[in-house]
């Protein structure tokens, strides 16, 4: 008993001694606490903590929201969206079928760059359980699953530009392989279902799925593409009557079909077979959405730094971030190391040198598109009301031609001013003889880098040669490329070209690689058939940049847009390191437009035939809010596939129309003007 006295005693006199200490504890913070709540608050609360519950959190009321959206009958999101907005517009299909409107032509749809879903058909160990699931497109759930193993199966062979060893990835076929990107992201979704409404169904509609990852001729020698697309449009052809195919491509997919129109006609075994005359046969329009012709400027700033002007935005919100070590994942090093084994993405150099985009002091623009104006919304499918004026006063010239400059003061002064080192060749020579210096550098960056990309052999002499050179003009990129990705431009080289035909009557034209440049291609001799030039207006659209040389580690990639400049003024088109011109937020207006206003317009070296053709451009109008989605004006590059504009004007040409009872021509750009400046022998 005394043994357990003494025991409760101390005990006793051991918990009011903590307490008196949590009592002066307590008094210091003035607050009073149990011995139980500073037990549990021991415990910190960390970032990481704060992280997942804000995560967590965000997800919960997203589901729960959408769960809310698909169990709530269809009528009270249309409810509330009409008595915000007021009574929605018919969709185009609708409102075409009321005026009697039926299916007529076979439709031919031809997705661009990564808009195709690809799945997987033989992969190494770590894509067990693959077998035909998506790598890209749908979900993307395997990008987060394991990221080093999906962009390992993404990439294709740095050498041959075909297949990686034991890796087999392959187009989606069906409609389904383009209608959406991702869930809710709708691609050819839209337009699929308003040429429904009056009757089309999957016997008159064709999705030619391509793996938009190789080169077009690669897509005929690895999966006999090109010859299942001439099988289908026959086919079509046949079993509706003879009726001709309307063919709709957007973006990369332009480009694409205008190598076919070539490869159709050409000889085997370069080419299809199909003679001089398959076009005019087979085809009745050809509707050009958002086409590239003549390349586009963002294709040079994700070959040379693997950005764009988002994503050298986000990088100003987490500097180096993503060229770290995180989690064993180099973001953007692995991005490049994949995306520069797609060939495809070589056909989008811009074409034509100085003479179509511009040199040092000039481009064909001129003056400068005004970014800071604001959009009127139209809703009026056939309005032809011009954008509001625009006070030139306040805008000045920019060297536009300059695609790549390093530094705001040279992409802005007079070529006079700017000191250059010798030419880029010469620079090459003189480095070359560095051998020990070159050596030291590739030694130090292959012992310290994981992923292997081509700037890590270029060493830091030749890295200063390219700032040092200072601009880059469209005539100038492709050794700026040479330079510093041989091996991409090796492949490129082989398979697409770049420049003006002195005479296309040459036979060095008959090869392939001049096919998808059409400065170096006739288009076919089909004089009934129509070409139109589809696409958005009055977005601020990537058109040159303004670079920086990095400083960070050996490992980075070496060059990134200078995001600190800026033109000073809201209406600048100087903006984060980007110069802004006209366009569809991709494609500039020079590009989607020269070819239909001034290079195919009548009978041309390049048009022979004299295939009428047609400019119809949309301006872009955005969504006035949330419910409207991506808007039914929408001018934007993917987002113009819902356009109830264009939407229309494929309907009426798809049943029967002509460009000329379209209306010809609708154009709210300086398009004509800038063709009168490009002096383009025809």
């Amino acid at each position: 008993m005394s043994f357990l006295r003494r025991r409760k005693g101390t005990d006793s006199s051991k918990s009011q001694n903590l307490r008196c200490n949590i009592v002066k504890e307590d008094e210091k913070n003035n607050l009073y606490e149990s011995p139980r709540k500073e037990s549990y608050n021991a415990k910190k609360w960390s970032c990481w903590d704060s992280c997942c519950w804000f995560i967590g959190f965000v997800c919960s009321v997203w589901w729960f929201l959408l769960f809310l959206y698909n169990t709530m009958p269809a009528s009270i999101p249309q409810y509330v969206t009409e008595a915000i907005t007021g009574p929605l517009t018919d969709p185009p299909g609708v409102k075409l079928r009321k005026e009697g409107l039926t299916v007529n032509h076979p439709v031919v749809f031809v997705p661009g760059i990564v808009t195709g879903g690809l799945e997987l058909w033989e992969g190494h160990q770590c894509a067990e359980g693959l077998f035909r699931k998506r790598l890209w497109g749908g979900s993307f759930g395997e990008l987060y699953k394991r990221p080093l193993c999906w962009a390992q199966h993404m990439s294709l062979d740095n050498e041959t530009g075909l297949d990686p060893p034991g890796i087999r990835v392959r187009p989606v076929s069906g409609l389904v392989a383009a209608d959406y990107f991702a869930a809710g992201y709708f691609v050819w979704a839209v337009l699929i279902a308003n040429l429904a409404q009056i009757g089309y169904e999957e016997k008159t509609m064709y999705m030619a799925a391509y793996d938009w990852r190789l080169s077009f001729q690669n897509t005929e020698v690895r999966d006999q593409t090109l010859s299942r697309i001439k099988s289908n449009i026959e086919l079509m052809v046949a079993t509706n009557g003879g009726k001709k195919v309307v063919v709709i491509p957007h973006s990369m997919g332009v480009l694409y079909f205008l190598h076919f129109m070539k490869w159709v006609e050409a000889p085997p075994p370069m080419g299809g077979g199909g003679g001089s005359e398959w076009c005019a046969k087979h085809i009745k329009a050809v509707m050009n959405i958002g086409g590239p012709f003549l390349g586009v400027p963002k294709s040079v700033s994700g070959l040379f730094s693997v950005e764009a002007r988002d994503i050298a935005i986000a990088r100003t919100f987490a500097p180096g971030f993503l060229d770290k070590d995180v989690f064993g994942l180099q973001t953007f090093q692995h991005l490049m190391r994949m995306t520069r084994t797609w060939d495809s993405t070589m056909s989008m150099i811009p074409k034509g040198g100085e003479t179509i985009w511009g040199g040092l002091d000039w481009s064909p623009e001129g003056l400068s598109f005004n970014c800071g104006a604001k959009t009127l919304r139209n809703n009026s499918i056939n309005n032809t009301d011009q954008i509001p004026n625009i006070n030139l006063a306040n805008m000045k010239n920019v060297n536009y031609g300059r695609i790549i400059s390093f530094g705001k003061d040279v992409a802005e002064a007079h070529s006079s001013k700017i000191e250059r080192v010798d030419l880029l060749h010469g620079v090459y020579m003189i480095i070359v003889d560095q051998q020990d210096s070159m050596k030291a550098d590739m030694l130090a960056n292959l012992t310290n880098c994981d992923i292997w990309i081509e700037y890590h052999d270029i060493g830091d002499h030749r890295i200063k040669a390219v700032a040092d050179y200072k601009v880059y003009t469209a005539g100038s990129i492709l050794d700026l490329l040479h330079f510093v990705s041989p091996k991409l431009m090796a492949r490129g080289g082989a398979h697409f070209s770049y420049g003006i035909a002195d005479n296309l009557d040459d036979p060095k034209y008959q090869h392939y690689k001049y096919w998808s440049n059409p400065l170096e291609m006739k288009l076919p001799d089909a004089p009934d058939m129509e070409i139109y030039s589809m696409y958005g207006v009055g977005i601020p659209t990537e058109r040159a940049y303004v670079y920086k040389v990095t400083t960070a580690t050996d490992c980075s990639i070496p060059f990134q847009i200078d995001t600190s400049a800026e033109g000073g003024s809201e209406d600048s088109c100087l903006k984060g390191g980007v110069f802004s011109a006209d366009g569809d937020e991709t494609v500039p207006v020079l590009s989607a437009g020269l070819m239909a206003a001034k290079g195919w317009r009548g009978k041309t070296r390049f048009n022979p035939s004299g295939i009428p053709t047609y400019i119809r451009e949309y301006s872009h109008a955005p969504p006035a809010n949330l419910l409207e989605g991506r808007g039914t004006q929408s001018g934007a590059h993917v987002d113009i596939m819902g356009n109830f504009a264009l939407i229309e004007d494929v309907i009426r040409v798809a049943a029967g129309a002509t460009g000329k009872e379209l209306g010809g021509d609708h154009v709210y750009s300086d398009i004509f003007k800038w063709a009168e400046r490009i002096n383009l022998q025809l």
